[in-house]
């Protein structure tokens, strides 16, 4: 017969963390990470996926971002019969926006296997998630950062977002119907020709 302390988890248990480091090119104008616990471990219970959006009430995460989703990802942590580690999945919960894993585009509610280490994008964010194994398997930990620059750079993980988005030094989303005035390059690698 087993007893108690042996069916339950204990705190010396290694649990399984995901590191979440978030890169914005605005992040050090706006609050976008105001409502996140940084630099701390948050303990999870397994049978409850991990949602980040906007919405503080519906997510278990929220950015302070009026262009993120109400609902903008889930990440659900399951285990296989072959593996005693605890995995995760990567679900997209935005009806709006792309949502990008390693390159792989993720379309409203569709979902995939997360890697040990993946790049995650989403409107201007990269999220870079380490997943660190433990033995728990009722619970995981997560743990968020900030980086200072893009992971895509750090990583050499360069993948091109798969909707371009155009930088045009304006803080707003403004259109300009019938066509599109060009004043200066477009990306920071490009140079203008000028003749004399």
């Amino acid at each position: 017969m087993m007893s108690v302390s042996q069916t339950m988890e204990t705190e010396e248990d290694l649990l399984t963390c995901l590191h979440i480091k978030f890169y914005h090119p605005q992040q050090n104008y706006k609050g976008l990470y105001g409502l996140l616990p940084l630099g701390t471990r948050s303990r999870h219970s397994a049978d409850d996926p991990l949602r980040l959006g906007r919405d503080a009430q519906a997510c278990t995460y929220a950015l302070v971002d009026a262009r993120v989703s109400r609902k903008q990802l889930a990440l659900h942590p399951y285990r296989t019969p072959q593996s005693p580690d605890m995995l995760f999945t990567i679900q997209n919960l935005s009806q709006r926006g792309r949502l990008s894993v390693n390159g792989t585009a993720l379309g409203y509610l569709e979902r995939m296997d997360l890697p040990d280490k993946a790049l995650i994008r989403f409107g201007e964010y990269e999220m870079l998630v380490i997943r660190e194994s433990g033995e728990a398997k009722g619970s995981f930990e997560v743990e968020f950062e900030v980086l200072a620059v893009p992971p895509s750079r750090e990583t050499c993980t360069c993948v091109p977002s798969m909707t371009p988005v155009m930088d045009t030094g304006s803080c707003g989303m403004i259109s300009f119907p019938g066509e599109l005035r060009v004043q200066g390059p477009q990306e920071t690698d490009e140079t203008l020709m000028c003749h004399s």
